[in-house]
Order: structure tokens, then C-alpha cells, then sequence
């Protein structure tokens, strides 16, 4: 994992660990590229060198699908039709233009990226199975544009594509243009690992909703869910269009057939089959799905008798074998024998992410006029106004279906609401996207808590310096942000130390209490540099011992000038904390006021315990 400092002497112990596993997954990986590199000075027969380059131009979309799929959690059906558009580009410019292969490549990514663009303005904002249908239906009309089309052959294709050539040298031959597949493919991977590792692969991660992130975190630390799925399906699309481009100038001629829906169901069977969340499973399920369904197409035939498509019967036996015996693919298996640490950034020295401007006490941060939100026929806020100042705890309490959550997510811009205002900073913010009311300096946690299990804590925590970096993509490929990434994990080094959670940087997030998850959503939450931290429920499901420990550090955040508004049903966790308390049932303002007022209320005890006043 990233190594930022060590904040205990636990720390160095547990890197000590993950440096020997490191070097172990240095010295797998270092075999593994050897024995690709020397393959073709090897006289093996020409089959296993045809073998390895397609299984390489496979291999490179299938990464695609991992980035797309496997980590942001978007279903495709459709990158054969992208990989149909790279190779009918290159095979057109080429025969029909007389033009270069690398102008082909050049014209085939910029024709993908148009289609990819609007493709994913239009499908990408579906949600459920409408999505991956959404890429079925694409997929088939790409297949049939390119098989219909006079000035592509139509079903008959392109003949006749000329060999790539480097610097005047010719790849004809397979093992000349091998070295072309892998290094590209090598690059893809890389590039990918590069990403995931960097403040644009954590926003990638945490807007899958199966590893618990979804939506709603990581516009509520200021990313944009939407562009980064655009992102991250321009860029599979992208790399599929590199495969296409390989395959035709591997082939030497282009028709319809191998850019049809069912190519697309065998990349994402590879995907599967090798690891759908792991880069390196890409080469694995496509080397495996490869050699298998030659191997089957040889001997079942002789097996069964006759001819038929056997292959595929065993293809989907063998997939509900793996997904039953290990559900995270073949690389799962054995990829912990190969794990290896990442990039140690190291100190970042006296250089530290910006502060923004903080108000004065008693300046007025929050106010909310009104607020109304109406669900069909249930009314489940009505007329909600209460007002945060800077330097103080708020309280919004209230029995079980009061409306204290669907107030939060009012204020925050989940939700929108059906009349009111709310105002922060005097800024006008209802109707605004919660991820421009995060830049405005007021970042929250969740009821439910929102961590990626699989990233460490401080990768978690991380998430939160969003804002308050800029480093894109494209650097964080060419590695030119280590520098702010050396910045945020300091930063987010602080804020563990801040709560009290400095000795389990490198711990994988799923692995702590709920207690101890909680506070990791606090420290996130505080990586953003608030103004106003808003806590959902902060102590829900909370043992005693570690309600306590919260209420300690919540206290301590108050003595440090940070002001928060406080959502919890449980009365006596709030009662110590906050300096004013809004009480609310069945959606209504009952009462506001300071613990004392609150807890003296006949209204309040009949609220909470049912009695009459």
C-alpha cells in the first residue's frame, strides 16, 4: 500500500511485511515479463506465436473492461463494436487512402472517441439493467453499420491491409509484431495500475456500488460521478479501438464477424474468468479463455462424436465453477502470491495542501428557512427552519421517522426540495449538486456507512482531498502528481491522527469495527477542509465504549473552532455535545432550544417515550 510516515510502532512492523511481499511480487512479475520477451527468440512453433498475439490484443480489452466493469461497476456488451471501429478505421485509410497504419491508428481513435462520447452522453446517466442493455443495442448497430456500409465491403470487408511498419522496418512477420501486441498491452496495464493509484482511480473506486461506494460519497467530496464514468468508458473504449487496430494489421483483412455481440460476451467472459476487479486478470482470463477453446475444439469433437459447438457448453460450466469457487476470478487465487506494494511517495516535506478561509465565531454559516420535501402523498418534511453559527454544535434529534435524515439530505443536495431555502455562507444552495456545496466548504458522513472495503483507510480517507487537489488523469498516467498525491496522503495521515486512528493507515477499511469505520467517514469528512461538518447518525449501532471514544472526539473537534450539525435519535450521546438542540417528530419542528430546555420538555419526553404532557 502507499507508504506516507509512520505514525506508531505498529507502522513499521507492518511495512516491513508488505516490503518482503513486495519484493516477492516484483520478482513473479520480473519472471513473467522475461519469459514474454523471450518467446519469440524461442523456436516454439509459429501456432504459439499466432496464439500469444491474440490472446496479448484480447488481453488489451479486456483491461478496458476491468477499468469499466470491474472497477467503476458499468456493464458493457458493447467494446466489440468498438474494437470493429479501430480496425475498419485503419483498414479503410489504409487500402482505400493509401494512407499509413499510424494514420489509421490516429483516425480510428479519434472516430472511437467521437462515438464513445455520445454514446456514453446518452447511455451512461442509466442506471440497473437498463444500462447494459443500453450497450447491447449499441453494439448491435455498430455490427450492422459496418457490415451494410458499400464503402466497407460490406460483408465481404476489406482485403488487402498492409503490415505495420516501424522506422522503415516491416512487422510482417508474427514475431516481429509480437513485440508491438505486448509492448502495447504491457503499457495498457501499466498505465491502468497507474491510474487506480491516483486521486482520479479513488473516485473510479468508490462509485461502485457493490464495494459500497455508489453515487452519493463521491459527490459528496466534490467528485463528478458522471464525467469520471465518461472517463473511464471513453478510455475502454479507446483501448479497444487499439485492439482493432492491431487485429487488422495482424489479419491483414477486416469483415463484420468478429465485431458482433457474442465477441463482446467473450470479453467480458474473459474478464470474468481472470478477475473482473484486477488488471492482471485480464491477461489471465484471456490466455486461458484462448488456449482452453482450442484445446476443447480439438479433442471434445473426438470425445463426443461428430461436430458441434461443445466448447460453449464447457465455457459456461467452467464459469459457474469459478464464480462459485472463487467469485473474484482466477487472478484472486493466485494474485496474493504476486502482491506487491505500491509506489512509496515517501515525505512530502514542508510543502501541504491550501486551507481555505475559516469564518469567525458566531458568524452565521447555516440557515435553513422553511424546508419542505414532499414524497407523493407523505409530507416528510414540513416546515423545518433552524440556523448554524460558526464555533458551535447543533443537534437535530428526534425519534425514529422523525425526518432527521431526509433534513440532512436536504441540506446537503441529495435531495431536493419541494419549497424552503437553505443558505450557507449566504449562498443560496437548494437545488444545487451536492458536489458544489462540498466546494463551498461543508462535507458530511453518511448513516450507512459509506468506505470502500477494499481500499486501505488512509486511501479512504484520501478521497476527501479531492477538492483540494487538480491533478488529472493524464498525470496521474505519466506520474507527474506524485508530488500532490505525496500532499493528500499527508494530509490524510493528519486527519487519521486528528481522530485517533493514526496506528491503521495500511489496514484494509473492511477490516475495522463499525465504530472505528465510522470515525474513518469523520476523517474523510475532515480531509475536505470544512467549514460545517454535517454527521448523520454518527453513533448508530455503536457499542457503548466506542460511543464514548466518538463523543471524545467530537468534543475535541469543537474545542479546535470546528462547528457541526449533529443528526442522531439517540438523546443522551447528544445531550453532552451540543451547544443548541432541534427536536423533530413525524417531520415537524417540535422544539429548539439548549440540552437543558430540551430535556426539561414534557413535549420532548412524550415524543420519545409516549407519554402524555
Amino acid at each position: 500500500m502507499l507508504q506516507v510516515g509512520q505514525t506508531s510502532t505498529l507502522v513499521p512492523a507492518r511495512l516491513s511485511q508488505r516490503t518482503k511481499i513486495g519484493q516477492m511480487g516484483n520478482f513473479g512479475y520480473g519472471l513473467a515479463a522475461l519469459f514474454v520477451l523471450l518467446l519469440p527468440l524461442v523456436p516454439v512453433p509459429e501456432f504459439v506465436i499466432t496464439q500469444m498475439n491474440y490472446i496479448g490484443i484480447d488481453a488489451l480489452v479486456v483491461v478496458g473492461l476491468v477499468l469499466l466493469t470491474g472497477v467503476c461497476g458499468l456493464t458493457s456488451f458493447g467494446q466489440a463494436a468498438f474494437v470493429g471501429v479501430g480496425a475498419y478505421a485503419t483498414a479503410y485509410v489504409t487500402t482505400a487512402l493509401g494512407w499509413s497504419p499510424w494514420i489509421g491508428l490516429g483516425v480510428g481513435l479519434l472516430l472511437t472517441a467521437a462515438i464513445a462520447l455520445v454514446l456514453g452522453f446518452v447511455t451512461l446517466r442509466m442506471s440497473g439493467h437498463n444500462l447494459p442493455l443500453a450497450t447491447i443495442a449499441w453494439c448491435i448497430a455498430l455490427y450492422y453499420v459496418l457490415g451494410n456500409l458499400d464503402a466497407l465491403g460490406r460483408y465481404d470487408g476489406l482485403v488487402n491491409v498492409p503490415s505495420v511498419s516501424i522506422a522503415g522496418f516491416s512487422l510482417q512477420s508474427g514475431r516481429h509484431y509480437y513485440y508491438l501486441i505486448w509492448i502495447t498491452a504491457g503499457l495498457a496495464a501499466f498505465g491502468s495500475l497507474r491510474l487506480l493509484d491516483s486521486r482520479t482511480g479513488r473516485v473510479l473506486r468508490a462509485m461502485n456500488p457493490d464495494h459500497g461506494g455508489g453515487s452519493t460519497m463521491p459527490e459528496a467530496m466534490g467528485a463528478s460521478v458522471f464525467r469520471h464514468k465518461l472517463l473511464a468508458f471513453l478510455i475502454a473504449a479507446l483501448l479497444a479501438s487499439i485492439a482493432g487496430w492491431l487485429f487488422a494489421h495482424l489479419q491483414r483483412t477486416v469483415n463484420p464477424s468478429p465485431f458482433g455481440i457474442g465477441r463482446s460476451l467473450d470479453y467480458l467472459f474473459m474478464a470474468v474468468l481472470g478477475g473482473v476487479g484486477y488488471v492482471w486478470g485480464a491477461f489471465v482470463g484471456a490466455a486461458f479463455t484462448t488456449i482452453l477453446k482450442d484445446v476443447l475444439q480439438d479433442w471434445l469433437p473426438k470425445l463426443f462424436g461428430g461436430s458441434g459447438n461443445y466448447e460453449t457448453v464447457v465455457f459456461g460450466i467452467l464459469l459457474i465453477a469459478v464464480l462459485k469457487l472463487s467469485p473474484g476470478g482466477l487472478w484472486s487465487l493466485v494474485g496474493s502470491r504476486f502482491a506487491t506494494k505500491r509506489t512509496e511517495l515517501g515525505p512530502s516535506g514542508n510543502a501541504t495542501l491550501q486551507l481555505r478561509i475559516k469564518p469567525q465565531a458566531g458568524d452565521r454559516l447555516l440557515d435553513v428557512v422553511g424546508i419542505h420535501k414532499q414524497f407523493g402523498g407523505l409530507a416528510a418534511v414540513q416546515d423545518i427552519s433552524f440556523s448554524v453559527s460558526a464555533g458551535e454544535i447543533v443537534g437535530l434529534i428526534g425519534p425514529n421517522g422523525a425526518g432527521k435524515s431526509t433534513t440532512f439530505n436536504l441540506i446537503s443536495g441529495v435531495l431536493a426540495l419541494s419549497k424552503g431555502e437553505v443558505r450557507f455562507s449566504g449562498r443560496k444552495i437548494d437545488g444545487v449538486p451536492s458536489r458544489h456545496i462540498a466546494r463551498l466548504g461543508l462535507s458530511r458522513t453518511f448513516q450507512h456507512v459509506k468506505l470502500i472495503p477494499e481500499m486501505s483507510v488512509i486511501e479512504n480517507v484520501a478521497l476527501g482531498c479531492y477538492l483540494r487537489t487538480r491533478s488529472g488523469a493524464l498525470a496521474a498516467v505519466m506520474r507527474t502528481d506524485r508530488r500532490e498525491e505525496r500532499m493528500a496522503l499527508a494530509e490524510a495521515e493528519k486527519q487519521l491522527a486528528r481522530i485517533g486512528l493514526g496506528d491503521v493507515p495500511f489496514e484494509q477499511a473492511g477490516n475495522l469495527s463499525l465504530g472505528a469505520q465510522r470515525l474513518v467517514e469523520i476523517a474523510r469528512a475532515l480531509a475536505t477542509d470544512p467549514t460545517l461538518l454535517l454527521l448523520d447518525e454518527p453513533a448508530a449501532g455503536l457499542r457503548h465504549a466506542e460511543k464514548v471514544a466518538l463523543s471524545n472526539v467530537l468534543a475535541r473537534l469543537k474545542q479546535e473552532g470546528l462547528s457541526l450539525l449533529l443528526v442522531e435519535h439517540d438523546m443522551n450521546f447528544v445531550m453532552g455535545l451540543a451547544d443548541r438542540i432541534v427536536v423533530m417528530e413525524f417531520g415537524r419542528k417540535l422544539i429548539e432550544g439548549t440540552p437543558a430546555v430540551v430535556q426539561a420538555s414534557p413535549i420532548v419526553r412524550a415524543a420519545y417515550l409516549g407519554v402524555e404532557h
